[in-house]
């Protein structure tokens, strides 16, 4: 995990990529969700799985330019279609890009074609950092061969699944709709609503809010803690390395070396908002920005779609029962 990400950071960084805290993020899915490299077929077919499944969100843009109502109903269905799918034994990886790919990109394609256009190419070219990082760790960390293998997800019950996949469409969606208004200054609120969207697919209203407010405000604090110890020495060697330090630390959590009550889910979703947090400061460093003032107003915009997933784990979990 740490160095995954610290190597995603350097390559992506380096090469001055599109949207360049795409790909640790991804590296950081990559990590948790394989505990193998991806062959060069299956690294083929996931990156032709994504620019299709993101492709999506490029047909849905004029559709939500001339006919809001009509765009944003159909957002809505597919992504209750795509959730459920996942609940019911369909591949998480896919459904994360899906869910991308139906917000983000068509949010961005009702500004400019080739806005949605770019969105997609920073995901597909993050990707195509990512599986060789996940290569690479895997050579230099390989896993013992009597490692066992992780147990398949869980297939749940279609009522089950459908009431999940509602749950999580709805955290989704109010993010969705605050990110039509302007896509690109809010596309990190939709990354995070994103992975709540997932994460809430997992939970309950017993360890909801520890896993999803819980881990957005520890995301948050590990996020001002790196800009300062950043400010030391600003480079992008010293980003690597405090990246790796951050990486070593949430993956000692995230993978049991030191028990704990969190799940590997909030370890995740914490390291997914310390990256995208604190690439958006990044941004915001470049274009001259108050650093600080845009934090505050991301991190408000953050918790608040962790509250409102809070509500409605709660709500659903109390109507099931």
């Amino acid at each position: 995990m740490g160095a995954g990400t610290a190597l995603s950071v350097a390559v992506s960084y380096g090469m001055a990529l599109p949207i360049p805290m795409m790909a640790p993020v991804l590296a950081a899915f990559l990590l948790v969700m394989r505990n193998r490299p991806l062959s060069f077929k299956e690294g083929l077919g996931l990156t032709m799985v994504v620019a299709v499944t993101t492709g999506i969100g490029l047909l849905l843009g004029p559709v939500l330019h001339y006919f809001s109502l009509s765009g944003v109903a159909i957002v809505g269905l597919c992504l209750f279609l795509a959730f459920r799918r996942a609940m019911l034994g369909g591949n998480n990886l896919v459904t994360t890009f899906l869910a991308a790919g139906l917000t983000m990109i068509s949010a961005a394609s009702t500004v400019d074609f080739s806005l949605g256009a770019l969105v997609i190419s920073a995901l597909v070219q993050g990707l195509l950092v990512a599986m060789p990082v996940l290569a690479v760790c895997h050579w230099l960390f390989p896993d013992p061969m009597t490692a066992p293998a992780p147990p398949p997800p869980p297939v749940l019950p279609k009522t089950d699944a459908a009431r999940l996949a509602l749950r999580a469409t709805l955290v989704v969606m109010p993010a969705f709709l605050l990110t039509l208004t302007d896509p690109m200054g809010y596309l990190p609120v939709m990354m995070k609503a994103v992975s709540i969207g997932r994460q809430s697919c997992t939970t309950t209203a017993r360890s909801a809010a520890r896993e999803l407010i819980g881990s957005t405000l520890l995301g948050g604090v590990m996020a001002m803690l790196f800009w300062c110890a950043l400010g030391a020495f600003v480079n992008l060697w010293m980003y690597c390395l405090w990246m790796l330090l951050f990486g070593l630390w949430t993956g000692r959590k995230l993978y049991g070396l030191h028990v704990g009550r969190q799940s590997p889910a909030f370890w995740l979703n914490t390291m997914v908002t310390l990256i995208i947090l604190l690439g958006q400061s990044v941004e915001d460093s470049v274009l001259g920005k108050d650093v600080w003032t845009a934090f505050a107003v991301r991190m408000a915009l953050f918790v608040a779609v962790a509250l409102y997933a809070y509500a409605m784990v709660v709500i659903f979990d109390r109507s099931a029962t």
